[in-house]
């Protein structure tokens, strides 16, 4: 019955980007399909999937995934899960920030769930005069002003063992899955 199915997003990490790691999404999808997910639907190339399982357990379905993507794609990703409720607490706090400053930019950066947001945070020299992040469950909501954004701790974080375990998207991508969560789930 659907109403036991949970809504789930798989935000996969570093697929199509410059060339590298291509994985069409007509393929990821029956991909996910095939590991019994129902109601698959991909979201742009990046690696957005929005499905329904009886599986609640977000770390147990980021495994399972890992395993997919490796075994059909040799890719050693490591998947970020979230429910949709996840993602309504992530667009509210984006919500209650209002209209971003033209001068800043907003990312949205998605931690595994063996991650603790909180207590990693406090290990990231943040330079308070050109970037701030607010703490989500399992994300960060990251502004950054943009003509420093290159000098900003959280661009740093490609060089440190924490970046195979986050994946980012922007505000707009982050707003459209959780649109597509709700259809989802409606139907």
């Amino acid at each position: 019955m659907a109403s036991d199915l949970h809504v789930h997003v798989a935000l996969l990490r570093g697929i199509n980007v410059g060339g590298h790691n291509r994985v069409a999404m007509k393929p990821l999808k029956e991909n996910f399909e095939r590991l019994g997910f129902q109601q698959v639907r991909t979201y742009i190339n990046s690696g957005n999937v929005v499905f329904r399982t009886a599986e609640a357990n977000p770390l147990a379905l980021e495994e399972r995934i890992d395993r997919m993507l490796d075994q059909n794609y040799r890719l050693p990703s490591r998947t970020v899960v979230r429910t949709k409720s996840d993602l309504e607490r992530v667009v509210k706090a984006l919500d209650q920030e209002g209209e971003v400053d033209p001068d800043w930019r907003c990312n949205v950066i998605f931690l595994r769930s063996t991650i603790d947001p909180k207590r990693t945070l406090k290990t990231i020299a943040l330079v308070p005069e050109i970037e701030r992040v607010i703490c989500c469950p399992g994300t960060w909501l990251w502004f950054a002003r943009a003509a420093d954004i290159n000098r900003s701790a959280m661009m740093k974080l490609g060089r440190t063992p924490l970046y195979h375990d986050i994946t980012v998207r922007n505000v707009n991508t982050t707003r459209a899955v959780l649109r597509l969560m709700r259809e989802t789930e409606a139907k």
